[in-house]
């Protein structure tokens, strides 16, 4: 495999790799807090269709995004309301907001469009277009770094950016502020937080809505970056795998982005079979139907435990009662 080769396999990387590092970065707010989030692909699936669908009918990418951000908050606030609020088992209330989406982006991609649950093609201001960096055509010529930088580097959406930035911003906000602090005290303790005079409560919510921001950007990237439209369910397990990439992260913001990006790595290897096939040994032919599951099998192995063991935070998954 020349280094060619392998730059396109690192560009494909970052762009498959970007849903998922945004939505186990939007889990890891949610967990780190208390509020255990199964409905990332829900909330992730909602917000592609309300962009997709609204990015087709105003043209311009950035309503998209609004209406994708929009739409994952009111997911997030149905789970925070029936977590928090009503104390209710969150997991089962992650897995509804699932089936709920999975049939309802279907439903009005149907009823608005008539194209069998998709959106119209979507082109030009309707997409988040490449943006080329400084100095990316200069330095092409220079051998594998010049190639890297303009081809990897540069060339992405917007979002791509923003995502990339988010995992320095939330390292910050977690370890190094008064919010972060409490935050992360509030899903291993929270009866301390209480007891300071801190409200468990507001900052679940918080979190909670922290969550429901970061899975609308990820589902309007899909929609209006790494794809053109909406598609049936074209998260396609992207959110348990991000799940997953959490617990290998273990609720650590610079280890989600390498874990996500392993992940990205092979989903970007299952779009071209031909590498492994130069690389096989021999007469052995690998299947493209295993390459396509590869991240999902990993999945399976994170959270069978064989990557080493992963403690979640103490008060995870539990109601919290106030004391009176």
């Amino acid at each position: 495999m020349d280094y060619m080769t392998l730059i396109e396999i690192l560009g494909s990387t970052l762009r498959l790799g970007t849903p998922l590092l945004l939505a186990c970065i939007a889990g890891l707010y949610s967990e780190r807090a208390g509020i255990f989030d199964i409905g990332l692909e829900g909330k992730m699936l909602m917000a592609a269709m309300a962009s997709g669908a609204v990015a087709a009918l105003s043209g311009s990418a950035w309503i998209g995004l609004g209406a994708g951000i929009l739409a994952s908050l009111l997911f997030a606030a149905i789970h925070g309301l029936a977590s928090i609020t009503f104390r209710g088992n969150q997991l089962i209330s992650g897995v509804a907001l699932n089936f709920v989406a999975s049939g309802a982006t279907i439903l009005i991609a149907q009823t608005a469009f008539g194209q069998g649950g998709r959106t119209p093609p979507l082109m030009g201001e309707a997409r988040f277009q490449g943006i080329t960096l400084p100095f990316a055509e200069a330095l092409s010529g220079v051998p594998f770094l010049g190639p890297f930088y303009a081809k990897v580097i540069s060339g992405q959406s917007l979002l791509v950016y923003l995502a990339l930035a988010i995992v320095p911003l939330t390292w910050w906000l977690l370890y190094r502020t008064r919010f972060g602090l409490r935050l992360r005290a509030v899903g291993e303790n929270p009866e301390s937080v209480d007891t300071a005079g801190v409200s468990v409560v507001r900052l679940r919510y918080t979190a909670v809505a922290l969550t429901g921001v970061l899975c609308g950007i990820a589902g309007a990237y899909m929609a209006t970056s790494l794809q053109a439209g909406f598609g049936r369910e074209m998260t396609a397990g992207r959110g348990y795998i991000a799940l997953a990439a959490l617990i290998f992260a273990k609720w650590r913001p610079w280890q989600a982005l390498w874990a996500t990006m392993l992940f990205g790595f092979l989903q970007a290897l299952a779009l071209r079979p031909d590498v492994i096939e130069a690389m096989s040994p021999g007469s052995l032919t690998i299947p493209v139907s295993f390459l396509d599951a590869l991240p999902y099998l990993l999945t399976v192995i994170v959270l069978a435990g064989f990557v080493g063991r992963a403690i979640p935070p103490r008060a995870g998954g539990q109601p919290y009662v106030k004391e009176r």
